[in-house]
């Protein structure tokens, strides 16, 4: 198991280098930054760390585990802790409403999802499974699953 995190601070500016930051610890474990599933990360952390962000106005922090042999087959988790004790409350965009999609996207993109408390505050998390693909085989595509809200203590 390899875990890596970045503290990143109270400012929406934050986001970006989140994100630049987990392409390049994403291509160090073995995923290609052109692959479905890295993409698939990169939106889910912008997600978790814009919430974050927008959300509590405090600093938090981003973790990315990757199991053993991610780069065949395996799980990638990814956390998002933060010092507000609030849960996350999913909401409902309507039309052309500019927020309130996030933790949908969250739900629609990660295999599982949830929250727990940790320390004061809370802990957002989501998984992505790596299927093992044939790489010879053209047109093959990563294509996450649906999983739901999953609380845990």
């Amino acid at each position: 198991m390899l875990l890596v995190q970045l503290e990143v601070g109270p400012d929406p500016a934050e986001v970006g280098r989140a994100r630049r930051w987990a392409r390049s610890r994403l291509a160090g474990s073995g995923i290609g930054v052109d692959e479905p599933l890295a993409e698939t990360l990169i939106l889910l952390i912008s997600e978790l760390v814009t919430n974050a962000v927008v959300h509590t106005g405090c600093p938090a922090v981003l973790r990315m585990l990757f199991g053993a042999g991610v780069t065949e087959a395996g799980t990638v988790r990814v956390e998002v802790a933060d010092i507000s004790a609030c849960p996350p409350k999913p909401r409902h965009a309507e039309g052309d409403d500019t927020n309130g999609r996030g933790l949908e996207l969250v739900d629609g993109l990660a295999d599982r999802w949830g929250w727990q408390r940790e320390g004061v505050g809370k802990s957002i998390w989501c998984e992505v499974d790596r299927c093992e693909v044939d790489r010879g085989a053209p047109g093959t595509v990563y294509e996450p699953g649906v999983r739901g809200f999953v609380t845990t203590p």
